[in-house]
């Protein structure tokens, strides 16, 4: 009991980050903001935007929604393999999927975590949703920062690209992040 006591405290600490994404120190109130905007105004999804241009999903994730998007950060996208990022801007379809697994529908909070251990994304496949260690963990990505508001959804900031398990290769993909 002590052990599932501890683990609901450290989830809760985990998920008392503010409702809004730090941006050059500053804390933002986004809620009158949609999902790309709160994410470029961050400076620290250049990347995501990058892809999401690229593969034609900012007018969808600009729409009503409501969306969950577990967002890779700059950093997350640099620790893809080399020539994965590549790869994936250069086959607009592949660059799809990849985003499309990182985006549920329907706003997940916090707090509804807690009674899921999968979510189906928008590219129709699943990712596992764990507590491991007080961590909120997608996959085998972190979520650094929850609950970040939107007026058309919810932001969770993850430390690692989620690439489909049906996606990867060992010589294009990386060996994390995917749903067996």
């Amino acid at each position: 009991m002590k052990t599932l006591t501890f683990a609901l405290a450290a989830l809760m600490i985990t998920f008392a980050a503010p409702s809004a994404l730090q941006a050059n120190g500053k804390n933002e109130a986004p809620a009158k903001k949609d999902i790309v905007s709160v994410a470029l105004e961050a400076g620290s999804f250049k990347t995501l935007a990058t892809a999401l241009t690229e593969a034609g999903l900012v007018d969808a994730l600009q729409g009503d929604g409501p969306f969950t998007v577990f967002a890779p950060t700059d950093a997350a996208f640099a620790k893809l393999p080399e020539g994965t990022l590549e790869k994936l801007l250069s086959d607009r379809e592949a660059l799809k999927e990849v985003l499309l697994y990182h985006v549920v529908k329907g706003n997940v909070s916090s707090k509804q975590v807690v009674n899921l251990d999968k979510a189906t994304t928008l590219a129709g496949k699943d990712v596992r949703i764990a507590i491991d260690g007080g961590k909120v963990m997608i996959n085998s990505s972190e979520v650094t920062t929850a609950d970040v508001a939107a007026s058309n959804g919810v932001i969770h900031v993850i430390d690692e690209v989620l690439i489909p398990s049906t996606m990867k290769s060992e010589k294009t993909m990386s060996s994390k992040g995917g749903c067996n």
